[in-house]
């Protein structure tokens, strides 16, 4: 079974953990206050570092119930965490809302989920137009 190695880089730090049984995220948490004014946004530190296993990468997502209850969520969703990142996780969280929003340390703020990649060469070249599709986008499809 793949590993995964989390380092506290801060004694706040919360180690991810599963929810529940099944869940595809792992939650993770402030290492520090942080304030987000409305409107606005700012990096949440998780004071962690990861080692992904070999072939993976992992993606942070927004909480739904944050996101429903409070307008807060991950601003690059996904963020992605590469392979040989080892720096500390931060969070990029947007607020929405018309209130000030406070993370306290230990507040779940995210989610990681972990998926294998799939490598392939790069080539330059023709690309085919034949295509039911073709050049359509942006509404092509309909309402």
């Amino acid at each position: 079974m793949d590993k995964i190695i989390f380092k506290k880089l801060s004694v706040n730090a919360v180690i991810p953990v599963f929810a529940h049984e099944g869940d595809a995220g792992l939650d993770l948490c402030a290492s520090e206050r942080c304030e987000i004014a409305p409107k606005s946004w700012g990096l949440v530190k998780t004071g962690l570092a990861v080692k992904l296993p070999r072939g993976t990468e992992a993606q942070i997502r927004s909480r739904s119930g944050l996101a429903l209850k409070k307008g807060v969520f991950v601003l690059n969703s996904p963020g992605t965490i590469d392979e040989g990142y080892r720096g500390e996780i931060g969070i990029i969280l947007c607020n929405l809302s018309d209130e000030k929003f406070i993370a306290d340390v230990g507040d779940r703020i995210a989610q990681m989920v972990v998926s294998k990649l799939y490598q392939f060469e790069i080539k330059t070249g023709d690309v085919d137009q034949d295509t039911e599709r073709g050049e359509g986008g942006f509404g092509s499809s309909g309402v």
